[in-house]
């Protein structure tokens, strides 16, 4: 008798599309992981990854909405809510170079976080914690450059490992500017997001479900209309099914989905 394996837990993780006005529309940052990494190798993504233990006590200067306000939004506690802001802003900046945060005691953002590269070695190679990066430094996080915008956790059927992944959405502070120095991607772009999704049906590139869906839910907007979005998020869990010998994502619109992925135009 064969018996079902326990789901892995999945592990609370956040992610950020970063964007930016052109004269072509938005666009969005988006990182190619290396193809050797063991999960999802070769997929392009956007900066992000799991919640550090030093993310949830962070005792750090904060700037914009309280964590009770992501909290409600997200659908998780206050203490997570931090974490989950604070994982996003350290992931953007350890993956992009981009640094949402400001002088302590104002309004203001960094203008060049190129600045700190020293600092973004040791949050990357995690002998430096966020929350010391910024008292050290006199920074304070800006909460308020950060959006609530989708919550998607892995399928139970995987099995190297899942994440309950919660995605913001922070535009490009002016001055600063995204690069690839990151030991995790070998390819970074700009990209408008309907040239994405043109690429993924062409099959030049490849996309998980939640990216390919944010990227089409960013498509017409600009990027005050973007972070004009109030949302209050509600999970979203898709199933892997076999069909006709072959794995497919089953989700809210994985037919449009998997009609790509086929290098069909959805």
């Amino acid at each position: 008798m064969t018996t079902t394996p326990e789901p892995l837990p999945a592990r609370p993780a956040a992610t950020v599309m970063l964007v930016r006005d052109t004269s072509d529309g938005i666009q969005v940052f988006l990182m190619r992981r290396h193809r050797a990494m063991e999960f999802v190798g070769g997929v392009v993504v956007f900066p992000g990854g799991g919640v550090d233990d030093r993310d949830r006590n962070a005792d750090i200067d904060w700037y914009g909405p309280p964590p009770s306000w992501f909290a409600e939004r997200l659908g998780v506690t206050e203490d997570l809510a931090l974490a989950l802001v604070c994982a996003a802003a350290r992931e953007t900046f350890e993956e992009s170079g981009v640094l949402f945060a400001g002088p302590a005691g104002t309004d203001g953002i960094v203008g060049d976080a190129g600045a700190y590269a020293q600092a973004r070695a040791a949050l990357a190679d995690n002998s430096l914690s966020f929350g010391d990066f910024l008292r050290t430094e006199g920074l304070v996080l800006r909460a308020d450059l950060l959006r609530p915008w989708a919550n998607w956790v892995t399928p139970k059927e995987e099995r190297t490992r899942r994440y309950d992944t919660y995605f913001f959405v922070g535009a490009l502070p002016d001055g600063q500017r995204a690069d690839g120095e990151n030991t995790e991607s070998d390819r970074v772009a700009w990209a408008r997001p309907e040239a994405a999704l043109d690429e993924f049906t062409a099959q030049r590139i490849f996309l998980l479900p939640p990216t390919w869906t944010q990227l089409d839910s960013l498509i017409g907007r600009s990027v005050a209309e973007v972070l004009a979005v109030d949302r209050r998020i509600a999970a979203v869990q898709p199933n892997l099914v076999v069909a006709d010998g072959n794995w497919e994502i089953e989700f809210f619109d994985s037919d449009r989905y998997n009609a790509a992925r086929a290098g069909r135009a959805p």
